[in-house]
């Protein structure tokens, strides 16, 4: 299975609360956080919520 490294790349404050806990959930505190996480249905739809607030790539 894929890994994906999350990295938030903007803030979430001004944000839906839905999306700052999606962001806490994921576990990305503050801009620049690095996270791995596994090609999963429920990361990928964290993945879409927060979308404009994160940036994603595949790790080999």
């Amino acid at each position: 299975m894929a890994r994906l490294k999350i990295t938030q790349a903007k803030s979430g404050v001004g944000g839906k609360q839905y999306q700052r806990d999606t962001l806490r959930t994921l576990g990305l505190k503050r801009i620049g956080d690095q996270v791995v996480r596994e090609d999963r249905p429920e990361v990928l739809g964290m993945i879409r919520t927060v979308a404009h607030l994160v940036t994603v790539e595949e790790v080999k």
